[in-house]
């Protein structure tokens, strides 16, 4: 597995490429939020092959209030709807997962601390795919209930 939970996930390598903000507005909510990999979006949006990006950055919007998920920085917008995989940040139901790479809910987090622990070790050999399984791009460690 790549950078997973701390690595340099979201920074872009290469000569050519475009400097961008690492926030931007979500057009919905008006809050601001961290970019994410094009590989990300194109794992979890329904029919990548029909829905083509426009554009060459994307944020994610984790507020369970909005509709949107994914915001280009040129305007696109990519809702719920539009995805095969349910958001966790986004949905109130205490089975939306929270940790994508091993299947864990928000409820059997909160039931059973031991699996934090044994998610925090796979994570540290690199046994995790957060930056591609977990919509957001990034480690879910941080979404664990408190």
């Amino acid at each position: 597995m790549s950078e997973c939970c701390g690595g340099q996930n979201g920074k872009e390598t290469g000569e050519d490429k475009k400097s961008y903000p690492r926030k931007f507005t979500c057009p919905e909510n008006e809050q601001q939020y961290i970019e994410v990999e094009k590989k990300t979006i194109l794992l979890h949006i329904k029919s990548p092959w029909g829905n083509p990006l426009q554009e060459d950055k994307y944020y994610f919007c984790d507020d369970a209030d909005c509709d949107v998920v994914y915001f280009g920085i040129e305007g696109s917008v990519i809702n719920k709807s539009q995805l095969r995989t349910v958001v966790g940040k986004k949905e109130k139901d205490e089975n939306a997962l929270v940790c994508y790479c091993f299947g864990v809910s928000k409820v059997l987090a909160a039931q059973n601390t031991e699996i934090k622990t044994y998610i925090t070790q796979q994570t540290k050999e690199k046994n995790c795919a957060c930056e591609v399984r977990n919509p957001s791009g990034r480690c879910c460690l941080k979404d664990f209930p408190k």
